[in-house]
């Protein structure tokens, strides 16, 4: 029996490295398999030679096995373009190492001392760039990434006597509108309640630059359920696989100067350097998000249990097609047919056979991101068609009945914060749809208005919820359908 090598530097004859010049807040599954690609991407293309340091930004992470395997991790890429079938492999070589501050302060200090340094990249999750007012400059380390990100910049600035060559360019991937901007904000605010130099504040926003960002690609990570089958195509031990669809876009705010500092236009990949980039977000939240969180609570009551099934089921993906291309699009002021184009793109993406993107793990704080994702397309349909969108409205209605929490004697994979779960139960104990609706409706903290003031959405929605829970969401949206115009 032939026994697999282990995965390090000495057996894959790997043993020179890059030097440091990126700091990458975040060890998780997306970051490895977006960052950690793109810029080995920009090494092979462009001669780049970027070495990477991964800090861990919690107390609990992958850090030592990260550097169990020296840095190494494959990537398997897997997707569907213009119906074709793409499968790549590559194995990520990038990562000098990782540091965990919690463990090794010191380590992490002597990260900000690195002359070759340029670039700090993160992804701490949406409630990572938070302000916490414990934080102090003593603690070893702070607790939220900003107030980490901001002792590390006070000891470069220190290191280096305030040299204003030695600032940063700073890209935060984090999924919050203006993540940059609010990543500074906050670094400022511990500036001050620290009291820190007024020379290094000045230094942090005259010599260092903060880009806000969108990241798109979708990274369902260890794939578990066929490891073996991964396995299976390595001639090593591999802990740290990673799985990504193929589909790579990353959106940059920047002028010409971030444009010749990450040569990316040498490269295949979708990088976009940009002077504003929300037009892209609003095309990729109002799209793919839109898309997502429309389908979840509609599709599991429908019955299905994965993205692809319901794009590939003839009602529900129907039904998806048709709240994209016939109401959200509208609502949307770019090219029509560049948007045509990315939602087509999104729906390859959505039947990838390579990626098992369950529902029930998007339906996470479906209430938060319907106002985000959706709700801004039903109202702006609303204004521009003086009516309501069909599709939207309908899924609208399937959001209600999910957090109900049950259907049909099944539990349903409510996820949200207690105070909605309990609110929602609540008001889930009356039997009457329409006082229902105006209930939910009314509830200006979800929605940041009160929807009933929305014309005819209260009385529509429940039409709708009459429908579902007496004939079942496929014949209950027909008969919706034929009452609809008479709302």
């Amino acid at each position: 029996m032939n026994t697999k090598q282990d995965l390090n530097r000495a057996n894959l004859n790997l043993e020179e490295k890059s030097p440091i010049r990126i700091v990458q807040f975040g060890e998780g599954n997306f970051l490895r398999a977006f960052v950690g690609y793109a810029f080995q991407e920009l090494n092979k293309a462009a001669n780049f030679n970027a070495g990477i340091v991964i800090v861990q930004p919690i107390e609990n992470g992958m850090v030592n096995l990260i550097n169990d395997q020296e840095g190494l991790y494959t990537l398997f890429m897997k997707g569907i373009t213009k119906g074709q079938e793409i499968q790549d492999i590559s194995l990520i070589k990038n990562i000098v190492k990782g540091v965990n501050p919690y463990t090794d302060f010191q380590d992490y200090l002597s990260l900000a001392k690195e002359d070759t340094l340029e670039f700090v990249i993160s992804n701490t999750t949406e409630a990572g760039i938070a302000y916490r007012e414990a934080d102090t400059l003593e603690m070893q380390p702070p607790s939220s990434f900003p107030a980490k990100l901001t002792v590390f910049l006070y000891e470069r600035y220190k290191h280096f006597n305030g040299d204003t060559t030695k600032g940063l360019k700073i890209i935060p991937c984090e999924l919050i509108n203006y993540n940059a901007k609010t990543l500074k904000e906050i670094i400022l605010q511990y500036i001050e309640n620290w009291d820190l130099d007024l020379k290094f504040k000045t230094w942090v926003l005259e010599c260092n630059s903060f880009h806000n960002t969108l990241v798109d690609r979708i990274v369902p990570g260890y794939p578990r359920n066929d490891i073996e089958n991964y396995n299976n195509q390595l001639e090593y031990k591999d802990n740290l696989i990673v799985a990504a669809e193929t589909f790579f876009l990353w959106v940059i705010e920047g002028g010409e100067s971030l444009q010749k500092a990450l040569p990316f236009n040498k490269t295949t990949l979708d990088v976009k350097i940009v002077k504003d980039m929300q037009p892209y977000r609003t095309r990729k939240v109002r799209i793919l998000n839109g898309a997502h969180t429309s389908m979840v609570p509609f599709s599991l009551l429908y019955g299905n249990t994965t993205v692809k099934e319901t794009i590939d089921n003839s009602f529900t993906g129907a039904f998806i097609h048709k709240a994209v291309f016939s109401e959200i699009i509208e609502t949307l002021d770019m090219d029509k047919a560049e948007l045509e184009s990315f939602a087509e793109e999104v729906f390859d993406r959505f039947r990838n056979p390579f990626i098992v993107h369950n529902l029930s793990s998007i339906a996470l704080n479906t209430v938060s991101k319907f106002k985000v994702r959706v709700l801004p397309s039903l109202l702006e349909y609303v204004k521009i068609k003086n009516k309501l969108p069909i599709h939207l409205t309908f899924a609208f209605a399937c959001l209600i009945q999910f957090y109900k929490g049950n259907w049909k004697g099944a539990v349903l994979p409510v996820q949200d914060s207690n105070d909605i779960e309990a609110k929602f139960s609540k008001i889930w104990e009356s039997d009457n749809y329409l006082e229902i609706v105006k209930t939910v409706l009314t509830i200006e903290e979800y929605w940041g208005q009160d929807l009933n003031e929305v014309s005819s959405l209260t009385n529509t929605l429940a039409i709708a919820l009459i429908e579902i829970n007496a004939n079942g969401v496929e014949q209950g949206f027909v008969n919706f359908s034929k009452q609809f115009e008479d709302v």
